[in-house]
């Protein structure tokens, strides 16, 4: 077979050949271990859980060498191309805060970024494997195929085109033109060299040294409508762009003996491969992958809607890549991502866990560390979108709103009672006027018979003022309970339970529920500050 001529008949139009394009995407130049790693996703939906850890492990390995993070769009699969799919993952990846120093709508030199829009590049270096006997057509129909499978099946052999299975490696030259007159469709095949008995030792970046079989299938290059398979396309995009680092799930494990045999065959060096592990969901006793279809802890819409913050998301994303970034997160107030040294050693080789509560932990973590002006700056824009009303209302009366965020905000131990942004409604609305005056708000407050409105109205009239201190405050308000049977301290109370009506606490409940329709609070002693005594009295005046 005259392979030359063969690649000439089969790519008659060819505009450029591969030397062109090595020339046109130059080896990058970039400091010694720097690593040039992507996030390829397909436009098949949403981006999820699962899909948002890989892109961020690329993301931190990238970041962290000063190399390149770029996003590919794999889309030469285009029957499950969804539509704006692109703009889908787009959109996803900058709500999650995940920026990319090249990729579509971004530029760089190494584009274009969108697989579907490079298919002279693949045909350029399929023509270049054919031209060295590496590469045929083969004109098989469906139905046909399908008759090798059942033949394999029933002859229990291994599924696929390969060896004596592989019947159009053996067309001559002649026949393949008189197909081509005929225009029967066509892909174009790899033609190994492989031998599925011979075995080689891969070494992962986290999973270590693995032994695999050789590949001997010859499998698709170019599918019928021209595009590459992800196999061939990934090989020549990574190789082209400069990719040091494969960021991708376990599932792509048995891949790894045709991409490195197509490496090989290319004659080019080929990118160290990373095979994370899987995110998993404990369910009773069973552990199982965690499901796009199933959890809805996999949408990112769910966090969205939720309000949980983008960086707590990737805080407990670095908790899953490396186990020893949560302690080194809990135990400096000052701790970053950026300065965390992440490697892949310390990256799970089973499945990680994937655990909502300790997302939630960590968020609240996150969100008391911030100060009350960045607190209200993130949650304006989840507010904007999912309250409207509450949104304009916290804008209009900021540096009020400022106070109340501040609440046990900045002593040694903050509070820790906000997990999302809708937790900052939940837990102040009760001192904005607005809600606090709305239909039956008291009356879900659940008053007890016990309380006696008329003593905790007398104390705001005449012994509470607020120009007290903190300690001077809490001892005027002790002695003035002390004069209505109340204990001082709960310790008193219970030493002599029949001789008080009850203790200091139970009179801070009485405040609690009548001015914040709630039994738990933060600090009161700040709450009854940023309300003043006016508003204080005039809640009081407003129930029955």
């Amino acid at each position: 077979m005259d392979y030359q001529a063969l690649a000439d008949l089969l790519f008659p139009h060819l505009k450029y050949t591969r030397e062109y394009y090595e020339e046109k995407y130059p080896k990058r130049v970039l400091k010694e271990k720097a690593m040039v790693t992507r996030f390829a996703p397909s436009p098949t939906g949403f981006i999820h859980m699962g899909s948002l850890y890989a892109s961020f492990v690329s993301y931190v390995f990238a970041n962290q060498t000063d190399g390149i993070f770029y996003l590919r769009i794999e889309d030469t699969d285009q029957k499950r191309e969804v539509e704006h799919g692109v703009e889908q993952i787009i959109s996803d990846l900058k709500k999650e805060d995940i920026s990319f120093d090249e990729g579509p709508g971004i530029g760089g030199a190494y584009g274009p970024y969108i697989q579907s829009e490079r298919k002279e590049i693949y045909e350029a270096f399929v023509y270049d494997l054919m031209k060295r006997g590496y590469a045929y057509p083969a004109f098989e129909t469906k139905e046909e195929l399908d008759d090798l499978r059942e033949k394999q099946e029933q002859q229990k052999q291994r599924l696929g085109y390969y060896g004596v299975y592989a019947t159009a490696r053996n067309l001559t030259y002649e026949e393949i033109k008189k197909h081509l007159e005929q225009k029967d469709p066509y892909v174009i095949r790899l033609k190994s060299n492989g031998k599925f008995e011979d075995k080689f030792t891969f070494k992962d970046c986290i999973k270590g040294k693995i032994e695999l079989p050789s590949n001997d299938m010859d499998i698709v290059l170019l599918k019928q409508d021209g595009l590459p398979t992800y196999h061939f396309a990934h090989v020549v995009d990574d190789y082209l762009m400069g990719t040091t680092h494969v960021v991708r799930g376990d599932e792509w494990l048995s891949s790894v003996p045709v991409h490195l045999q197509l490496f090989r065959l290319l004659g080019v060096k080929a990118p160290k491969y990373a095979h994370i592990a899987p995110l998993t969901k404990k369910e009773g006793t069973r552990i199982r992958k965690l499901s796009k279809r199933y959890d809805k802890e996999c949408s990112m819409s769910f966090y969205q809607e939720e309000g949980i913050p983008t960086n707590a998301i990737k805080i407990y994303l670095a908790t899953l890549l490396n186990t020893s970034f949560e302690d080194y997160y809990l135990s400096d107030r000052q701790a970053r991502i950026s300065n965390f040294s992440f490697t892949w050693n310390k990256m799970s080789v089973g499945g990680s866990l994937f655990d909502l509560t300790k997302l939630q932990f960590l968020s609240k973590t996150y969100l008391s560390r911030l100060s009350a002006e960045q607190l209200y700056e993130e949650i304006l824009p989840f507010y904007q979108t999912h309250d409207n009303f509450f949104y304009k209302m916290i804008t209009r009366e900021k540096e009020y709103t400022l106070r109340v965020l501040n609440v046990e905000r900045t002593g040694k131990k903050p509070r820790k009672d906000f997990a999302t942004y809708q937790d900052i409604k939940k837990h102040t609305w009760y001192m904005y006027d607005t809600y606090y005056y709305e239909d039956d708000t008291i009356k879900r407050a659940e008053i007890k018979e016990s309380y006696d409105k008329k003593l905790v109205q007398h104390y705001f009239e005449k012994v509470y003022d607020e120009n007290d201190t903190k300690d001077i405050w809490y001892e005027k308000l002790k002695e003035f309970i002390s004069q209505y049977d109340y204990a001082k301290t709960v310790k008193e109370y219970l030493q002599k339970p029949g001789e008080y009506i009850g203790h200091v606490g139970d009179f801070c409940e009485m405040i609690r529920v009548y001015l914040f329709c709630s039994l738990e609070t933060p600090d009161i002693y700040e709450l009854l500050q940023i309300l003043s005594k006016e508003r204080i009295l005039k809640r009081l005046n407003h129930i029955n």
